[in-house]
């Protein structure tokens, strides 16, 4: 397979073999793309929960289980609130 970069890419491909983390250009060009799969795995996951989620909102919804603005907003807040706290 052969593949065309960019003289920008193939610089900074290099400066990542003279580094020495990598032993060759193909060592750099097979760790990005092992990179970009996870990534692609990763978003995969994360829009199938948020797909589930949307369902399970739109479940309870049907069934009744609804708050109102109020509550809602204070449950949202208190959620954030808590996982800036877990950051910290």
């Amino acid at each position: 397979m052969k593949v065309s970069l960019t003289p920008e890419l193939e610089r900074r491909i290099a400066e990542k073999v003279e580094s020495g983390l990598y032993s060759s250009a193909s060592d750099v060009v097979r760790e990005g793309l092992r990179l970009l799969f996870e990534t692609d795995a990763l978003q995969g996951r994360r829009l199938a929960q948020l797909r589930a989620d949307i369902q399970a909102g739109l479940d309870q919804a049907e069934r009744g289980e609804l708050l109102d603005g109020a509550a809602s907003r204070a449950r949202v807040k208190a959620a954030l609130a808590a996982e800036v706290g877990t950051r910290a």
